[in-house]
């Protein structure tokens, strides 16, 4: 059985960051990419086989290049350097093709495994829904989704191929130079070693700072969806200069990042770029040296001063990159932390039990704890709703109420005891399956900022037009959609801010009829509506519950004495059950409910 996580209200988060600072090595956490590429990483071997050729090739023709000068400088005849013209000519084309093949190849290789990535990012949101989403905030997961897979774009297109050029093409330059005089391969190589190792010399600041910057990006993103999100409540309220000064706060703290980003990122610059000139001023003194003393033909001196600056190109290449790999580290730290996470809960088996399931709902004993909470949600909760039966649970905040729900729809997996469906434990279906079977019409109905049709028809993407105009009229719904001036096609706004309270909820409920699962939960459908929109939604309730099993999370009596029956849950448990007659004349936990919500509304009347 899965660890529960998590849910709103309990426990701790872990904080807006999804991955914390790493104590591995940049290589280890670098490395962890790797199976991202999958199937792709054939055009890796041959971005790196072309660009081992397409530096050979300009190595070769460089040599040739400056060959050509110096005999040139010493009066040598055309005649004498057409072969070598020609030959130079002849590398073009090559040249031309292997640049392409390397550059193309790579970049091919990495935006396939980012739309791969993109993708796994995605599926693993929908697998770890909702324990993992409601501990985390949705610009940060955004951000994960977004930024974080586009940063590993630098190491999959800019970094393996290149690596494996730095790590061969000096080596071919090493013995080209030893073939000239074995001196000049001993002042290269301490140099190539020493520049290679510049990335090293900062990597915790390197660490550190990519970590902060790509945190900083992430709350920055996470505050940013905040402040748009709530902007009518901020000015409102005239908060919005307080959530100004927050975002300026954030903007600071990112510009902090970045600077010191940069600063390091300068300091490698430097030194990389002085290590490099003092490494071809030693070949050019020494080549002189050797020249002089008559080692060395004057005419290789100039090849071997080019091919000694150009053995440290793809040297430099990595060690620019590199400046940029501690980001990279961080963005593979989040989507490898956000890929490995397990899911709250998990299919225990293939396929759903045989024949047709009966809606019939049971709670066993159930008993549950949220992960790091000691006391129990809920504790040895038992109930049940019978076929077409609607079974109304009521108490105070925070009593269990939901969790119930949320077990229901095995969105946690019970501690103890079991819930079951048609005599079958939930966990005895595919999560497929199970859902299929379940609709849940949430208090807070969110809109996608598409039409009102499409947002319907997330009920049952096949269902006709007509189809759902009969789940809206039903729904109560066709009413006001039809009196807007696009009807249907009228687009609900970000998180359906164009609609009110009372007509999102009867969209929601839309969805569910339209959808026509046999059971049906609903989480305080009504709780946050005015007289008139709970009277039209309440109509809407009827239409929904008829004929299906129902289980309604409810505080409004006018809903509650709707209920076949009544289960009170007070502190975790369920302390009685009854119709609304009854539990008035035992005059127990659900007389004391419901005169703790009159006094509240005679206080708030007053």
């Amino acid at each position: 059985m899965t660890t529960p996580t998590h849910a709103h209200g309990h426990g701790h988060s872990h904080g807006h960051g999804i991955a914390p600072v790493s104590g591995r090595s940049l290589v280890t956490r670098l490395r962890s990419l790797m199976p991202l590429l999958g199937e792709h990483r054939r055009l890796i071997v041959v971005a790196y086989l072309a660009g081992v050729l397409h530096q050979l090739l300009l190595l070769t023709s460089s040599g040739i290049g400056a060959y050509v000068v110096a005999r040139a400088a010493g009066g040598a005849s055309l005649d004498q350097l057409t072969g070598w013209l020609i030959a130079l000519g002849c590398l073009i084309v090559p040249l031309v093709v292997m640049s392409v093949a390397d550059s193309t190849s790579a970049h091919v290789a990495a935006f396939r495994a980012l739309a791969d990535t993109r993708a796994k990012v995605f599926a693993a949101f929908e697998r770890l829904s909702p324990g993992y989403m409601l501990e985390r905030r949705s610009g940060d997961l955004g951000s994960a989704a977004v930024s974080d897979v586009e940063q590993i774009e630098l190491f999959f297109a800019h970094t393996l191929s290149p690596l494996a050029v730095a790590s061969t093409v000096p080596v071919a330059t090493t013995v080209a130079l030893c073939w000239f005089d074995w001196r000049l391969a001993c002042v290269l190589v301490p140099v190539l070693l020493l520049l290679a190792s510049v990335p090293a010399w900062l990597r915790r600041q390197a660490e550190l700072h990519g970590h902060e910057l790509r945190d900083s990006l992430g709350r920055m993103s996470a505050d940013s969806t905040d402040t748009f999100q709530g902007l009518r409540e901020l000015v409102n309220f005239g908060a919005h200069a307080q959530r100004l000064g927050l975002l300026r706060g954030q903007g600071a703290r990112l510009a902090k990042a970045k600077s010191g980003h940069g600063r390091r990122g300068g300091i490698e610059y430097v030194a990389t770029d002085t290590i490099a000139l003092l490494g071809i001023l030693a070949v050019l003194v020494l080549g002189a040296r050797l020249v002089i003393a008559g080692d060395l033909d004057r005419s290789l001196f100039p090849v071997a001063v080019v091919l000694a600056a150009m053995a440290m190109l793809p040297v430099l290449k990595v060690t620019e990159v590199a400046r940029e790999l501690s980001m990279v580290a961080s963005s593979a730290d989040r989507i490898t932390t956000l890929l490995d996470t397990p899911a709250p809960v998990s299919d225990l088996v293939s396929r759903a039990p045989a024949g047709p399931v009966v809606p019939h709902v049971r709670f066993d004993d159930v008993t549950f704890s949220y992960r790091g909470d000691q006391r129990p949600a809920v504790r040895e909760v038992g109930f049940e709703i019978r076929p077409g039966e609607t079974v109304a649970l009521v108490g105070r905040s925070g009593a269990g109420k939901s969790t119930c729900a949320n077990l229901l729809l095995r969105f946690w997996d019970v501690t103890a005891g079991s819930v079951s469906v048609g005599g079958h434990d939930v966990r005895d279906f595919p999560q497929e399956d199970l859902r299929r079977l379940m609709t849940l019409v949430p208090q807070d109905t969110f809109l996608f900022n598409t039409s009102l049709r499409d947002n319907i028809r997330l009920g049952r993407a096949d269902a006709s037009d007509d189809e759902v105009e009969a789940a809206a009229r039903a729904a109560q719904a066709h009413e006001f959609i039809a009196a807007l001036p696009e009807g249907y096609d009228t687009v609900a706004g970000e998180l359906g801010a164009l609609m009110s309270g009372g007509q999102r909820q009867r969209i929601a409920i839309a969805r569910a009829l339209l959808k026509d699962a046999p059971i049906l939960v609903m989480d305080e459908a009504v709780s946050n509506l005015d007289a008139a929109s709970e009277q039209a939604v309440g109509q809407a309730m009827e239409e929904a519950r008829h004929g299906r099993t129902t289980l309604v999370i409810a505080h409004r009596l006018s809903t509650i004495r709707t209920a076949d029956r009544i289960v009170v849950i007070v502190d975790g448990h369920v302390a009685e059950t009854g119709t609304h007659e009854e539990l008035l004349a035992a005059g127990g936990a659900y007389v004391e409910l419901l005169a703790s919500q009159l006094e509240g509304f005679v206080e708030r009347a007053s």
